[in-house]
């Protein structure tokens, strides 16, 4: 009796081991309704009267048409709680477009990328006109002149320390002989030379062409002055890098790939749930920023409405990838992804995407 147990127990190991009796229980697992983990995030993922829709909708029912596997969509509040469930294997897997990162894969697994996009900067609008007029009236600019007009001054009072006496007809006087003094120096500086004024005393022609020399450099070296002043405010707004984000008020979506980079590069942010909430704020200027992913960014700039007040900047920070999201180690995993590449080269993916775009 032993012996026939013994049997039974080596013939159980053998058919174990073959292929095709680890299929059948993989079969019997995968007919369980699998719980698919949602968070809306138009147009990827968004809630509709028939039903849930969105291009990652559409990819999975793409994909489980070749699985017909019964499902059901669980949705969560926001992304961190969505990436939590997943963490904890609350759900199966979510089609979300989750963006992959060295953290997150850490913490569960990814499928093929399905989609490509991009971390991009959306900012309120500003016409060249007003800019320009703020730049006119910055503190640059009145220190750059203040500058300018006490060096004038100094050459001019100068002069008239020298002229005052003997040239009191052109010179004369205290307060008045200054001011005369002031343009007189204005006129040489500039270069007008109406003659109206002119020093007579040594002392006074020694400073006049003294004043000659240096207004030559002067006048360029305050003329560039100026003129970066004028341009320095939409030098400080061109952002080339992630850096660049160091000078303005920053705000973003929490548990997002978009707070990982800002954190990763140590720039303050202010975090809020969803990307409309972001854009909202900065319509409403509460914060310079907003740093998010640019397909999303672009929906919902146009649902709003408010393509004419904010911009999406033509520098984007990141490339990304969205995949499915898996908990670690999920089975799952090894017969969505075949069939998921093998979607992502078809016809109708293409033209799904390109409607999207």
């Amino acid at each position: 009796m032993p012996h026939i147990q013994k049997y039974c127990l080596y013939i159980f190991i053998i058919l174990f081991s073959l292929p095709g009796f680890g299929q059948v229980t993989d079969s019997i697992r995968f007919k369980n309704k699998l719980v698919i983990g949602i968070t809306q995030t138009p147009p990827f993922v968004e809630k509709r009267p028939q039903g849930y829709a969105g291009l990652s909708i559409s990819s999975w029912k793409m994909v489980n048409e070749q699985l017909q596997l019964p499902y059901e969509f669980k949705e969560y509040e926001n992304l961190g709680k969505l990436l939590q469930a997943i963490e904890n294997a609350e759900v199966d897997f979510s089609v979300n477009p989750i963006t992959v990162t060295d953290n997150r894969m850490k913490r569960m697994d990814f499928s093929q990328p399905y989609f490509i996009s991009h971390t991009s900067v959306a900012k309120k609008k500003e016409s060249r006109f007003l800019k320009h007029i703020k730049n006119l009236f910055s503190w640059d600019f009145f220190s750059v002149i203040g500058l300018l007009l006490f060096v004038i001054f100094i050459f001019g009072f100068l002069v008239w320390l020298f002229e005052r006496k003997k040239n009191k007809e052109e010179f004369g006087g205290d307060l008045r002989g200054i001011m005369q003094g002031f343009w007189w120096s204005a006129v040489t500086m500039t270069t007008v030379g109406y003659g109206d004024k002119s020093p007579r005393t040594t002392g006074g022609r020694i400073i006049g062409l003294i004043w000659m020399f240096m207004a030559v450099i002067i006048i360029s070296s305050f003329t560039a002055g100026i003129a970066s002043s004028l341009t320095v405010e939409s030098i400080n707004e061109e952002i080339t890098s992630i850096e660049d984000l160091e000078r303005f008020d920053v705000t973003t979506v929490k548990s997002s790939s978009s707070e990982e980079l800002l954190e990763l590069y140590n720039i303050e942010n202010e975090l809020v749930s969803t990307g409309a909430e972001g854009l909202q704020a900065v319509f409403e200027e509460k914060t310079k920023l907003f740093v998010y992913d640019e397909p999303i960014l672009k929906f919902e700039i146009e649902r709003m409405d408010i393509s004419g007040d904010v911009e999406i900047l033509g520098q984007s920070l990141k490339k990304d990838y969205y995949s499915y999201a898996f908990p670690k180690g999920s089975e799952l995993l090894k017969t969505i992804n075949p069939i998921l590449i093998r979607t992502l080269k078809s016809m109708e993916w293409a033209t799904l995407v390109k409607e999207y775009n």
